[in-house]
């Protein structure tokens, strides 16, 4: 799928994550993620802005997201949320920033629809300080062998209607581009890993 397409695909879905940003399925992992965000904050496909409802007091987020619908919702709720936010459209796997430009790079259900997943991930140690932290929320690759045989039948469907693929091993994403994972929790019959990880020595 080009990426014309997709970024209709998420135009088209704007009105929906507007809805659901109070997911209560959600909030208890956003809410537990978002707690160790600290000082200039980049948020990757940042969406109608699910997560600006849990960033903590003081931080700077620099929200990103190559769907223009997305980022009209997520400037509301900035606005309604008293995050101190900046906003940029643009294609994620395009973007350039200064080495070790933030202290925290934040990504929530958004590397399974990256082509090159590998190199957003390489991206975010290189942008991330030294002593900085990334901290991801992302659904993946099951670990129970029914349900992973059937993520692997469904995805191209899946891919088709919504850009995102269901098959990624996203612990094996992190480590694979150079991170050094801190901590890692999976839910939902191991479907969504919930990582911190920090650039590698």
């Amino acid at each position: 799928m080009d990426k014309e397409s997709r970024v209709r695909i998420f135009d088209k879905q704007a009105e929906m994550y507007d809805r659901r940003r109070g997911d209560a399925s959600q909030e208890q992992f956003r809410r537990g993620l978002l707690r160790h965000a600290k000082g200039d904050v980049l948020e990757l496909a940042v969406g109608a802005g699910a997560n600006f409802p849990y960033y903590p007091p003081q931080v700077r987020v620099t929200a990103a997201d190559f769907s223009g619908k997305m980022l009209e919702k997520a400037k509301v709720a900035a606005a309604r949320y008293r995050v101190d936010a900046s906003f940029l459209q643009a294609d994620i796997e395009s973007l350039q920033f200064p080495e070790h430009a933030f202290d925290t790079i934040i990504s929530t259900l958004s590397l399974c629809s990256y082509d090159k997943p590998h190199q957003v991930v390489q991206n975010m140690m290189r942008w991330c300080k030294p002593d900085g932290q990334i901290l991801l929320m992302e659904h993946g690759i099951s670990n129970n062998v029914i349900l992973s045989a059937l993520q692997k039948t469904l995805n191209p469907l899946l891919y088709r209607m919504n850009g995102c693929h269901f098959t990624r091993n996203m612990e094996e994403l992190v480590e694979g581009a150079g991170l050094q994972i801190v901590h890692i929790e999976r839910h939902w019959l191991s479907m969504l890993y919930m990582i911190r990880a920090q650039p590698s020595g």
